[in-house]
């Protein structure tokens, strides 16, 4: 075999290019450099080599943090055998340099992948909390002002000024009660709806004001008010009643004969 033929069956091996990135057997190292120092031809192509693989090296590259760096050239140095003859290659230090910041740099998008999705579910579990203790709060709130209407329902009920008045129903409507609570000092009326007897669906009960016999509705009573409410007071009333009437109520009590009425002391 000629040199022309030994060469050419050489850099057919591929020897040249796993040498370049380290992947050579130390004899397959010496054989390489052997080759490198003997012909120029072979000199010409690793030399080539050199420069396309820095070129994609520093194309790729990203700046890597600097102690992680420093950790993995370390590493690099310190498990890089020693081979003999080997011939100068200031170029490949620079290679080394360049994998050493590409590694470091896909560790470095490794871990701040994880972090952003670690961030991210942590935000998600914040915005989670931030909702309930929102939540609560508006519950806290409600819970307050109910607890303040409760208070002055009760202040209300032990003001001496007001009046507690009964309202029975008759035979019509033997098992209605309802309270009614008057302070005509401070000029306000609540109701207590006690108990109520079934109606069809096309009735309901309506409460009235007699105000020099004219009668002046103050709303319609529904299984729902059966808690302390207030009501419209009315200046001057002599009693109040409670009627049935159409759905929806009326504006005059069309039935002459209410379920329940009451006189009032507002004026004695």
């Amino acid at each position: 075999m000629n040199v022309n033929e030994k060469i050419t069956t050489f850099l057919n091996s591929n020897l040249l290019d796993k040498y370049l990135i380290g992947q050579t057997t130390t004899s397959e190292s010496v054989e390489v450099e052997h080759y490198i120092n003997t012909y120029p031809e072979v000199k010409k192509v690793y030399e080539q080599l050199q420069d396309k693989l820095e070129l994609s090296a520093q194309i790729n590259a990203v700046k890597a943090p600097k102690n992680a760096l420093d950790n993995i050239l370390n590493a690099l140095e310190e498990e890089t055998p020693v081979i003999p003859m080997q011939p100068k290659k200031p170029k490949r230090k620079w290679f080394s340099l360049a994998i050493a910041a590409s590694v470091a740099a896909l560790l470095f998008a490794g871990s701040s992948a994880y972090l952003y999705v670690q961030n991210s579910n942590l935000s998600s579990e914040n915005q989670v909390i931030v909702d309930e203790i929102f939540d609560l709060r508006s519950d806290i709130a409600k819970n307050n002002n109910r607890l303040n209407d409760i208070l002055e329902q009760f202040k209300q009920l032990n003001n001496p000024e007001t009046e507690k008045y009964v309202l029975q129903g008759n035979r019509s409507a033997k098992d209605l009660k309802t309270v009614a609570y008057i302070n005509p000092k401070e000029k306000k009326s609540m109701i207590d709806v006690v108990s109520l007897p079934q109606l069809p669906d096309d009735q309901v009960y309506q409460i009235w004001a007699d105000i020099q016999g004219k009668m002046v509705s103050l709303g319609i009573l529904t299984e729902a008010d059966r808690k302390l409410q207030e009501i419209p007071y009315t200046e001057d009333a002599l009693g109040l009643s409670i009627s049935v009437e159409p759905k929806g109520g009326s504006l005059e009590r069309s039935n002459d004969t209410p379920v329940a009425e009451i006189s009032l002391k507002l004026n004695e």
